[in-house]
């Protein structure tokens, strides 16, 4: 297995439809024009955040439970920048649809920017022949509200490639969150 490039990137999203959108090259602000980057990197892909949220609240006093997850514990918004209550936190989409290839696994980890506010971004791994959007949970850390920048770089996507397809795709499983669409709630 070997971790890919960015002539990798670029080709596989080009010829072959994994990234679209796709940005070949490293978007970053300017002094008069702040920024959080994106796009393709020396050996990864600066995913960004979609206008999509669903903040986390307790107003309903639920009991998070991955088996009984209760919708009604999120509180939809759609803007440019959302902001996550203290010591909570707020699912995501990506501006991104991926279309893994069968020989290909991801790691996605969170961009240093938020992270240095303490601001955690989770993602799990991107399987073999998954595809969708993918969705993102931010872990406000800290005693006060945090904010999201919708549009904006939010966390690295890391590909390797095996010498060999796998045996059993989550394709092939059918995956649970097979061409999800907007941001998605667990599902048992």
């Amino acid at each position: 297995m070997s971790i890919k490039s960015d002539k990798w990137i670029r080709r596989m999203a080009t010829e072959h439809g994994m990234i679209e959108p796709y940005e070949p090259g490293q978007v970053r602000g300017s002094e008069n024009n702040r920024l959080i980057s994106f796009g393709t990197s020396s050996y990864g892909y600066d995913i960004r955040c979609s206008d999509e949220f669903k903040i986390f609240t307790n107003i309903n006093s639920a009991i998070v439970d991955p088996k009984h997850f209760d919708a009604s514990s999120f509180v939809d918004f759609k803007g440019d920048v959302c902001i996550i209550p203290p010591n909570s936190f707020a699912l995501a989409r990506t501006v991104e649809y991926f279309r893994i290839p069968r020989n290909v696994l991801t790691i996605c980890l969170g961009k240093s920017t938020y992270a240095r506010c303490g601001i955690i971004v989770n993602v799990t791994p991107f399987e073999p022949e998954w595809e969708g959007y993918v969705t993102l949970e931010f872990s406000n850390t800290t005693p006060l509200p945090a904010r999201i920048y919708a549009n904006e770089g939010v966390a690295q996507v890391i590909f390797f490639e095996s010498d060999e397809p796998c045996e059993l795709s989550y394709k092939d499983r059918n995956g649970k969150y097979q061409g999800q669409q907007g941001v998605t709630l667990p599902r048992v």
